[in-house]
Order: structure tokens, then C-alpha cells, then sequence
């Protein structure tokens, strides 16, 4: 039988790729189809004989000698298309030089992760890149988000990985890819998909069969669109990164052998690079791969040069992560990086001879629930905002940073650099006053009938989304006691304790115990429980099960029958809210509740962000709340999608590290829907364990 095959490649239609990158495209996609016939197939149609025809076998067997004769005077390389004939090599080392085919090249490299940028905004991120003088972008590509659900892929709309890397290339950007399996990245549980927890004995980021399994069958879809995209191939990506910092992890000698098979296996064929801190640098090393850096200060800088040297010898080197900022925790300040500090450890490192990629150029946001945490003497979440104090502020715009860099990176162009963009537009719009509300104890009434369970449930086990269980949001659990005394279990990673509707306190890490006071007969019990984000970095990533752990204890004996509530805060959850659902805020609220805000932004939207003032009484807010946000353009209509679009946002003005309030960026856009509700999906936490009022 036939068997048909299709290769995607990318054509170029304008001038070569030339090893600066500069004034290349890569603007179409074209196919290319093969057809092969089996040898069963040929042997089928051999219907007559060689011996009743002698003149024929005679005038094949002449035919087959003159044919030789030809394709030895053949020049194969004609036959490979034009632009395509110069890309034989890719970046590869020699000495102590990176080449790029036949001539030297510096990587001046940039991180901006595309599902921490608006899809409407990529190309404006990417122009200010090259702008600045780069030539290469680097991003990682986050697991969890592209495989929610096991087996169930998701790379559209701001999950396009290969738009983005085309992007880049029509732009005039090479790509080093970092596609993991594990990112730290100051993503939830580093980017790996917290389905991989409800595996009891799950040991991450090792040849544990349970993880090897899920990252082969994520690699098999991951490559499939990746191989495409090589250099090699005709694509923007010239080196993929093996893994991430694993030194810094080091549980199996085994693990990053296996990684850098598994992409060579499926058809990764570009340099390969590993990355490490000066605390992963000696253990991250695998054989065949080219070890880079990450660092801060010049002093690193020289300890890391001479290490490299001692182990590698004469070969490029490579600052992988040279971090212009740093990411925030809530309850501490805003890390900042002097403009003039940033200059000069970026010059020490061009003038050491090495090539260099800034994390972050631009930061972005942790939309939605996606922030990591930090866990060694406490644990702290990472705030919304990934501003970084990067090159390029949260919203994209420029800083003094981007105007020295700028100047210092092209001054090594032959060619003037292209113009930067126009900053984007921005409006100032009306205060918001919440009118309608709706209490959650009211909500649980229409969002479906709870889990029905003799014991708590942890998030991830939940059965839920199609066995899934639950990645982001919060918990409800619900049973009933009869007696007073003394609450204790595990809660990640921070509850609230409720008799009937009345809060009585907290339990967290440091907060194990609590006393129920006297009650009177049969009373609910409930817990609502928030997941402020997985460990991202550190030797504790096996343990990041949220909700209540094993068993909850009521004087030493574990209470049973519980009623469980998943409250994810994604998009089909808010649509249980019908409008006929909502009331109008009365003088005393009973919380925690959901807040309904509307605000006119007419015919023109433009950026601008919500800010939440963390006032003082009378009017106290020590529960969790969530708000709601719904933008009016001429008519009722929804501003934007949850996930991408309303995100809370750290600091005020850049460079502050007060924390008296809490910002909201919005994108705005044309809308997607006629009825929608569009939510803050975030309990404020702006500076300690508690918020004492806050305000739409």
C-alpha cells in the first residue's frame, strides 16, 4: 500500500538570513509532500516477464548504466532549495567563538515570555527588542499552561508558540528555545502541570517512570511543532536549552541524560545549552552540551568564567540569564536594579568574551493564578506582576535602562537600529464603586452539587476536570460538627475558618491550630481554602499538594463526611453568574463575596490599570473578597477575558517599594462576547497576612 507523508517548512521570500539577522523575514509557510510506493506495491505491478521480452531487460539494463553515468555528474547541492543551501551548519562553537555558518556571532539575547504578553502586543514587544539592538530572543515554554489536562493540548491564541517564534523571525530575531520540561520561571510548580501530583509517590524532574511517561508524551506533541521551527529547517531557532538549573536540583545523575535524548530523539538537532547558578554550575553539566551561566554581579562573573574555563576549556561562553531586575513576594518590597549597575556588569561581560541574554528584558504578568512561591526558612507567594524591574516595564514601556542599552548594543551594529515604537496610548477613567454583590455562601446554591467525600480531598485529587483535578483558585470544604475545642491539620496554603458564615480566623504554614469556641448543636464547619501559588524553585517540589493535607483533626479525632466545593475561578465557572443572580451591596455584607463594578471607557479604549487602595476602618475587609469588572463600550459588553486581560499588579510607580496599594493592569480590546463577566481573581494581599478595607 501507499504511504504518504507532509513536512512543513518555511520559505523565505525576502533576503537571506544572514548571520546578524539583519533585514531577514521569514514571512510564509508553504508544504511540501512526498508520496512513497511501497515495495509490495512495486513487486504487484512487475506483470510481465523478464525472460518472454530479452530486448527489454537489454534497454533497461543500458538505461540503468547511463542513468549512473548522469547522476554522477550530478551537483546535488542545486537540487536543495536556494534558501535553504547556505544553512548547513547553524551555530555551532569554535574555540572560543559562536558561528553562525562561517561567521562569528554574538548572541545579544532577550527573554520575554509570549503567555506573559498579551497576543495584541507581542509584535510591540518584539520591535522595541530589536530596537534595542538584540538580535536573539529566548523564552521558555511553560508545560502546565500548553497541557492542562493530560493529553489535552492547548497552543492557541496567547499559547501560539509558533506564531510567536515566527513573529519574531519576520522581525529579524533568531530564538533560543527553553521548553523545559521544568522552567522555575517563577511559574506554579515551575511550569510542570499539577495533574503529575495526584501520583502519590510522583518524584519530579527524575527517570521516575510516572514523570518520564508524561514528559515523553508532552515532548511527541511539543516537537512535532518545534523540529519545524530549527534553523536547520529554515526556522528562527537556533539552540534549545536542555532542561533548567538542574544543578541546583541534582536527585538523579540519570534525569539530564535522558532530557537531551529525549529532544535529540525527536528531532532536535540545533546546539545544545544547559544553565545554571553559581550554586547548579558544577552538577548541571551533561556531556555533549554546551554549559552557560546565570548571575547578577561581576564578582560572579569571574568566579563563573574561570570555573567554565577549567571544566570546558576553550569554548564560547555564555551569560544565559543576566538578571536586569528581580521578581517580588508579597509583603516585601519592589526589587529594583540601578540603571548604571546594569551598563556595567553588561559591558564586563561583553568585554570578558561572552555572549549574553537579559532575564527579563520585558516581564510581563502572571495572569490569572499562574505565580510561583518561593519555600525555605518561610514560604512566600510571588505577586501578579512580573515587572522584574526589566528593561521594558510591565506595560511595556521604556525605562532608563532600555535608553543605555540601546546606545551601548548599537554601538556594535554596522547599520543605524531601527526607530523604537511610539509608547502606547493610556487613559485615566472614572473611579469604580462596586453596586452589586453577591455573597459566596450564596453562590455554592448554583454552582453545581459538591464532592461528597469521608475525607478532605487535596486540590489536585479533586475528581474534577475530567480527572484532572484542580490546578488554580481556592477550596471549599464543609462538614458538620457538634462540639467545641481544638481544629488542627495541614492547610495549604492559607484558610479561613468558618462556623455557619462567621469567620473565627486562619490556618496556614505557621498557624497549624485553632480554637472553635462554645457552639450549640449542629454547626458548619467550613474552610476556604486558598492555593497562592506552587514552589517553583527548590528541593520541596513533590510536596505542593494544596487544600487540606490528610486528615482534619477536631480534638485529636478526625472529622468525617465532608462536602467539597471547587471554586477555580476560570471563565465557566463565573458563567454560573447570571445577572438575575446579583443584589445590590446592603449596609453590613456577608462575606467573603463577589463584587460587581461597571465603568464607561467609550469608542476608544486604551491601557490603563485598576488600583485597589488598602484603606483603614470603620469599614474592615478581613475576609477574602473577589471583585468584578465589567467595561462598558456604548453598550454592556465585556472588557476582556479573565486569564489574559485583568491582572493585579504589584507596585505603584516604578521604583517604589511602599506597599499601600494594589494596581490592576487592563488590556483593553474590542469585546468578545455581548453578556460576560470579567473577574480580579486575587484576595488582596498588598503587605502582611491581612487586608483591613479595600475598595473597587
Amino acid at each position: 500500500m501507499g504511504l504518504a507523508g507532509r513536512c512543513w517548512v518555511a520559505q523565505a521570500t525576502s533576503a537571506r538570513l544572514r548571520p546578524h539577522f539583519q533585514g531577514s523575514r521569514l514571512a510564509q509557510r508553504g508544504w511540501l509532500e512526498w508520496d512513497l510506493v511501497s515495495a509490495s506495491s512495486k513487486r504487484a505491478m512487475t506483470t510481465w516477464s523478464l525472460r518472454r521480452r530479452p530486448g527489454r531487460t537489454l534497454g533497461l539494463l543500458l538505461l540503468v548504466i547511463l542513468s549512473f553515468l548522469v547522476i554522477r555528474r550530478l551537483e546535488w547541492s542545486t537540487l536543495i532549495p536556494a534558501w535553504l543551501r547556505h544553512r548547513q551548519l547553524g551555530l555551532h562553537m569554535k574555540g572560543q567563538h559562536f558561528m553562525l555558518e562561517d561567521s562569528i556571532f554574538w548572541i545579544f539575547g532577550g527573554s520575554i515570555h509570549y503567555f506573559r504578553v498579551p497576543r495584541e502586543y507581542w509584535r510591540d514587544r518584539l520591535l522595541k527588542m530589536r530596537a534595542c539592538g538584540l538580535n536573539t530572543l529566548t523564552t521558555y515554554v511553560p508545560w502546565n499552561l500548553h497541557e492542562p489536562e493530560r493529553g489535552k493540548f492547548n497552543f492557541s491564541g496567547n499559547l501560539d508558540l509558533e506564531a510567536f517564534v515566527l513573529m519574531a523571525a519576520e522581525i529579524g530575531l533568531w530564538v533560543i528555545l527553553r521548553p523545559g520540561p521544568y522552567i522555575c520561571s517563577e511559574i506554579d510548580l515551575g511550569g510542570l502541570p499539577s495533574w503529575l501530583l495526584q501520583d502519590s509517590g510522583m518524584k519530579l524532574r527524575t527517570t521516575y517512570k510516572g514523570f518520564t511517561e508524561a514528559v515523553d508524551l508532552y515532548f511527541d506533541h511539543l516537537m512535532s511543532r518545534v523540529v519545524p521551527l530549527q534553523y536547520k529547517h529554515g526556522g528562527p531557532i537556533i539552540a534549545v536549552q536542555v532542561e533548567n538549573e538542574y544543578g541546583s536540583y541534582d536527585r538523579d545523575p540519570a534525569y539530564m541524560p535522558y532530557i537531551k535524548k529525549a529532544l535529540e530523539d525527536r528531532g532536535i538537532i540545533e546546539l545544545l545549552l544547559t544553565s545554571d547558578n553559581k550554586d547548579g554550575l558544577k552538577k548541571g553539566m551533561v556531556h555533549g552540551v554546551l554549559a552557560t551561566i546565570n548571575l547578577q554581579t561581576r564578582q560572579e562573573l569571574q568566579l563563573m568564567n574561570t570555573f567554565l574555563v577549567s571544566v570546558q576549556g576553550i569554548q564560547p561562553k555564555m551569560v544565559m540569564e543576566y538578571w536586569t531586575g528581580w521578581f517580588d513576594s508579597w509583603g516585601g518590597p519592589h526589587n529594583i536594579l540601578d540603571s548604571s549597575e546594569v551598563l556595567e556588569t553588561v559591558t564586563a561581560i561583553i568585554d570578558a568574551g561572552s555572549s549574553i541574554n537579559l532575564y527579563m528584558f520585558h516581564g510581563g504578568t502572571n495572569f490569572g493564578f499562574i505565580n510561583g512561591a518561593m519555600h525555605f526558612h518561610e514560604y512566600k507567594s510571588d505577586v501578579t506582576s512580573y515587572d522584574y524591574d526589566a528593561v521594558l516595564t510591565e506595560a511595556g514601556d521604556y525605562t532608563a535602562k532600555y535608553s543605555k542599552l540601546r546606545e551601548f548594543f548599537g554601538s556594535f551594529s554596522d547599520a543605524p537600529l531601527p526607530p523604537p515604537p511610539k509608547p502606547l496610548p493610556k487613559m485615566t477613567y472614572e473611579p469604580l464603586i462596586p453596586v452589586f454583590y453577591l455573597s459566596l455562601w450564596d453562590v455554592l446554591s448554583f454552582i453545581g452539587e459538591p464532592i461528597k467525600s469521608e475525607k478532605p480531598i487535596n486540590m489536585e485529587n479533586l475528581p474534577v476536570n475530567d480527572g484532572n483535578g484542580q490546578a488554580f483558585g481556592y477550596i471549599l470544604y464543609e462538614t458538620i460538627i457538634t462540639s467545641s475545642g481544638t481544629l488542627s491539620g495541614v492547610v495549604r496554603d492559607r484558610g479561613q475558618v468558618f462556623l455557619d458564615t462567621v469567620s473565627i480566623g486562619f490556618m496556614d504554614y505557621k498557624t497549624t491550630k485553632i480554637i472553635i469556641p462554645l457552639i450549640q448543636g449542629y454547626t458548619f464547619l467550613r474552610i476556604l481554602v486558598e492555593n497562592r501559588g506552587r514552589v517553583n524553585y527548590g528541593n520541596n517540589i513533590d510536596d505542593q499538594r494544596k487544600g487540606i493535607i490528610g486528615n482534619l483533626y477536631l480534638n485529636d479525632s478526625p472529622l468525617k463526611k465532608f462536602r467539597i466545593y471547587s471554586l477555580d475561578m476560570k471563565q465557566s465557572f463565573f458563567q454560573r453568574f447570571s445577572i438575575d443572580k446579583w443584589t445590590r451591596i446592603p449596609d453590613v455584607p456577608t462575606f467573603p463575596a463577589f463584587f460587581f463594578c461597571g465603568f464607561v471607557i467609550g469608542s476608544s479604549p486604551s491601557d490603563t490599570f485598576l488600583k485597589l487602595e488598602v484603606c483603614k476602618p470603620p469599614l474592615p475587609f478581613r475576609d477574602s473578597f473577589f471583585c468584578f469588572l465589567r467595561g462598558l463600550i456604548q453598550i454592556p459588553l465585556c472588557l476582556a477575558l479573565m486569564e489574559y486581560y485583568i491582572t493585579p499588579a504589584f507596585q505603584g510607580s516604578r521604583g517604589s517599594s511602599k506597599q499601600n496599594h494594589l494596581m490592576t493592569l487592563i488590556r483593553a480590546q474590542a469585546p468578545t462576547s455581548s453578556l460576560g463577566l470579567c473577574a480580579l481573581p486575587r484576595r488582596l494581599r498588598a503587605s502582611g497576612d491581612e487586608v483591613e478595607q479595600a475598595t473597587c
